[in-house]
């Protein structure tokens, strides 16, 4: 039996080993901020990979793994999840956007953004029905709805007519492995690894519509026209997500194609190099609950150029060039602007690094911890309210 007060919390961290970008590096960097702050409570990790689920056994003394299969989620979040739950004995179980239909347990659930809703031309049909359904349901029915930013909890406010008291922003953070690189062998060293002749524009995240890499590299290759002594190279780091043909097929048939660079996926250690090397970083999203790169790009302290919209202003605050991502002609004439104003991205970069120590993971467990200490709390009151309740009956 669990000493009184003390909570056992369920995650599922099935996200883990998915190479799936800013789902993986929330959960993930989530989890380890949890176990540098909180030694008291039990923490049971639903993984499905058992590979992975290795790679975490033991890693903290209250934490625990428990490998849920088959992967699928078709058969992991109505059956195989909810079973694994009941089993554990757990307080609730924390999520990202979509939960059990049926759980034994309270729901906290992380919704990073609505894009889904706001922009189905960028999914396939499939998976713009799940995601309506299955998140629209999660987010009525959870005890506690985390979000990455003010403007994603507004949204789902309005979205999904959410009582603004179940839900609580707990912004995202950045890992201490993202900070200048100086060392300029590690950073020709990846390089190499990845083709980098030259200098180079970065843009980093999964390869899918909403992130609007044709619009980038159309932007890119009107630059290269218009500006004979401009040379760099574009680096796009990211795994193929969905609806990727345009992307590659505006690469493949645009004038310097052979500039162009995709790299798939990169590993979170090779990352903060290919920041530090490139000129400027592009994140030019069309839809983004918080984007992550961007603080990532700033923690390395790299001049950034994002978009107006949605959370991204948010997020960089007075510390990036913010453009409108459907003009090409913006994007265009903010990456010249950058690339040759060297006291602008002094200034930039500057500014970057200070705004990226205002976000940190630790705070974002803190965040967490005190909403799951919310919710088992009032879980606890309700059923010992039921229990005096039928006790008074029985007399």
């Amino acid at each position: 039996m669990r000493p009184q007060g003390r909570m056992r919390i369920g995650i599922d961290a099935h996200a883990i080993g998915s190479q799936t970008a800013g789902n993986e590096t929330y959960i993930k960097n989530l989890i380890e901020a949890l176990a540098a702050i909180d030694e008291e409570n039990e923490y049971i990790l639903f993984f499905t990979r058992p590979e992975v689920a290795e790679q975490w056994r033991g890693r903290f003394r209250n934490f625990r793994v428990w490998v849920v299969r088959p992967h699928t989620r078709y058969l992991r979040i109505p059956v195989s999840l909810p079973l694994a739950v009941w089993r554990a004995q757990v307080d609730l179980l924390h999520v990202q956007y979509a939960a059990p239909p049926i759980c034994p347990r309270p729901i906290v659930t992380t919704i990073h953004d609505l894009s889904f809703e706001h922009l189905p031309q960028f999914y396939t049909p499939r998976e713009r029905w799940l995601l309506k359904l299955a998140v629209g349901y999660t987010a009525r029915r959870a005890a506690r709805i985390l979000t990455v930013s003010e403007y994603s909890a507004r949204d789902i406010r309005a979205t999904y007519r959410v009582p603004p008291e179940r839900i609580v922003v707990t912004p995202e953070g950045v890992s201490a492995l993202f900070a200048p690189v100086r060392d300029w062998e590690r950073i020709h060293a990846v390089r190499r690894r990845y083709g980098i002749a030259r200098e180079y524009i970065l843009s980093v995240g999964s390869l899918q519509p909403r992130k609007n890499l044709v619009r980038l590299i159309r932007a890119y290759v009107a630059l290269r026209r218009r500006d004979d002594e401009l040379d760099h190279q574009l680096v796009i780091v990211g795994k193929k997500g969905w609806l990727y043909q345009d992307i590659f097929r505006a690469a493949q048939h645009a004038p310097f194609a052979e500039d162009i660079i995709f790299t798939g996926y990169v590993p979170e250690e090779d990352l903060p190099a290919l920041y530090s090397g490139a000129t400027v970083f592009v994140y030019p999203s069309i839809f983004e609950g918080f984007g992550l790169p961007v603080l990532e790009a700033m923690a390395c302290g790299i001049p950034v150029i994002t978009s107006h919209s949605s959370s991204l202003p948010e997020v960089v605050g007075e510390a990036a060039l913010l453009v409108n991502p459907y003009d090409e002609r913006a994007i265009e004439e903010a990456l010249q602007q950058v690339i040759w104003n060297e006291a602008m991205r002094r200034e930039l970069s500057e500014r970057g690094l200070r705004r990226a120590q205002q976000f940190s993971w630790k705070r974002t467990a803190e965040l967490t911890l005190r909403a799951y200490e919310d919710v088992v709390r009032r879980v606890r009151a309700s059923e010992r309210a039921a229990s005096a309740q039928a006790a008074g009956a029985s007399r």
